[in-house]
């Protein structure tokens, strides 16, 4: 069975449709993950070099923390260079925590050996114990909320998101 074919996949294609990102099947030459790309609003995605599928849902992590004006930007001359700031960085990868939850994908799947310059047993240790790290990044933007925050207001918390895409 082809990477594109797999129930994870098309889970994942699903998803960042019914959310608003595009993906893109494009040939890609050297890119800093194998077999993916950002550009405007959309993922470029290349299946013949792609080594893990779970990437993607990290980079739509990138494009969903981005505000909605420069997620337009991304991938052309007119984005930032310091994109993504630190602070984004965090805020995609506990997004992408909230989407394999959401997607009932294991941790492992996105926070695989070898990405998150070997950190990935760190992160699934601090997310399985309940430490979002870069939760308050997110709920700041709206996207999400902290347990307190969830009761006062009588909303879900997080890994619950309120919305996906950063106004």
């Amino acid at each position: 069975m082809s990477v594109k074919a797999s129930p994870e996949m098309q889970k994942i294609i699903s998803f960042l449709d019914e959310i608003g990102l595009d993906i893109i099947e494009k040939e890609l030459d050297t890119t800093f993950l194998p077999g993916l790309s950002l550009g405007p609003n959309c993922l470029y995605i290349d299946y013949d070099k792609l080594l893990y599928p779970g990437d993607i849902l990290h980079e739509a992590g990138h494009l969903a923390v981005t505000s909605s004006v420069e997620r337009k930007l991304v991938g052309t001359n007119k984005m930032s260079p310091d994109w993504p700031t630190q602070a984004e960085e965090i805020g995609a990868i506990l997004w992408s925590f909230a989407a394999l939850n959401h997607l009932k994908l294991p941790l492992e799947f996105v926070f695989h050996p070898n990405g998150y310059k070997n950190q990935s047993d760190w992160f699934i240790s601090n997310f399985s114990t309940k430490n979002y790290i870069g939760l308050p990044f997110l709920e700041w933007m709206g996207l999400s909320l902290s347990q307190d925050r969830a009761l006062k207001e009588g909303k879900p918390a997080f890994p619950e998101m309120l919305k996906w895409l950063r106004d």
